[in-house]
């Protein structure tokens, strides 16, 4: 059911809701969050279908903000705001509420959304693009537990990670960490099943490759061992190689769907490392709605710790010695999988060192 709103307030946005409910026969609300969506008209239909999809894990009120300031001083004046609503099964498994906002009425959009709202239930702003250089200070993200960003969709995707990390607030996360999950997963199992020291690692990827660079951030984090960042053709990330006195554990994948593991003493084995949809990255993040530690220390303590790049492009931690057994790594890595990252391809370099990508600089 759809319901179209002109020139309306927020009061008539949550009557409307309350209506389409009824007339459905589902006059309950059985949501657990609201998942609000900071887009424009150009990726709305695309951000709005990944949300629908993932409510159908996690069901939820989707409320869509798409500002259009105007162009001329008289547009500017103007405050309006349209709205359409969408129960039952134009909204997957909740409800969705599309607020167009006109003139003036764009720079206060958390007046707008906050009556808008569930009560007692947990908020999460998700920006698909053009995310502020520091959410957790935005007025709709203040109203948030979880803010999801998208490196990979900014103009320069790698130094926006310089960003994230200075903009840090405990809630924030970005879905080119979500894309490196079963990366992280499948070499932390491989570290279980060989308790060996790490010496060395090298990530390889396509350049200007948030993911990549935040895999490669992760292993020097966790490790502190020197980690070198090679470019690739892709898609997405293609490989990484971490080398132990016994040999080196190898986890390729070249076409973006299925990865072969190599490791010492042991066959090669093929594992699954599809590059997912949007709409699973979503509802990954959804899942959890407290702070990511082990996030927070890659992008932000990760790159503190990181004291150069040689020419070669091999990032030296501070103080390799005192490298982390495998087991931590381990212990660190979630459950759960992700994609490789779909950063948009750049002019290609011959290295993209991890530490000026986290820097920004």
């Amino acid at each position: 059911m759809r319901i179209d709103l002109t020139d309306t307030t927020s009061s008539r946005i949550n009557a409307a809701l309350i209506e389409a409910r009824r007339s459905i026969g589902a006059p309950t609300v059985g949501m657990v969050l609201t998942l609000v969506i900071v887009t424009d008209e150009g990726s709305a239909y695309d951000a709005l279908k990944a949300a629908s999809d993932a409510s159908r894990e996690h069901p939820s009120r989707i409320v869509a903000v798409i500002k259009r300031p105007g162009r001329s001083p008289r547009d500017r004046k103007m405050a309006r705001l349209d709205a359409e609503v969408r129960v039952g099964s134009d909204s997957g498994t909740g409800e969705t509420v599309v607020l167009r906002m006109h003139g003036e009425l764009a720079n206060h959009a958390e007046s707008v959304v906050l009556p808008l709202l569930l009560p007692d239930a947990p908020v999460v702003v998700w920006w698909p693009e053009d995310a502020p250089d520091h959410p957790a200070e935005d007025p709709l993200g203040r109203l948030a537990q979880r803010r999801i960003t998208d490196a990979a969709a900014a103009e320069d995707p790698v130094s926006s990670l310089g960003v994230r990390a200075n903009a840090y607030t405990p809630g924030d996360t970005d879905l080119a960490w979500t894309r490196i999950t079963p990366w992280r997963s499948m070499l932390a199992a491989a570290l279980d099943q060989k308790h060996s020291k790490v010496t060395s690692a090298v990530v390889e990827g396509e350049a200007y490759n948030p993911s990549s660079e935040l895999l490669a951030l992760w292993l020097a984090d966790r490790l502190a061992v020197p980690v070198e960042r090679k470019v690739s053709d892709g898609p997405g990330l293609t490989a990484v190689r971490l080398s132990t006195p016994d040999g080196d554990i190898c986890l390729d994948r070249a076409d973006g769907a299925l990865a072969e593991l190599a490791m010492p003493g042991q066959p090669d084995r093929h594992v699954a490392l599809k590059r997912r949809e949007t709409a699973e990255l979503i509802a990954e993040e959804l899942r959890r709605l407290d702070p990511d530690d082990v996030y927070r220390s890659t992008v932000r303590l990760g790159v503190k710790r990181l004291a150069g790049v040689t020419a070669e492009g091999v990032v030296k931690p501070e103080k390799p010695e005192k490298a982390e057994q495998p087991e931590k790594a381990a212990a660190t890595a979630p459950d759960g999988g992700e994609q490789a990252a779909d950063g948009k391809p750049a002019p290609a370099k011959k290295s993209v060192p991890a530490k000026k990508a986290a820097s920004g600089k």
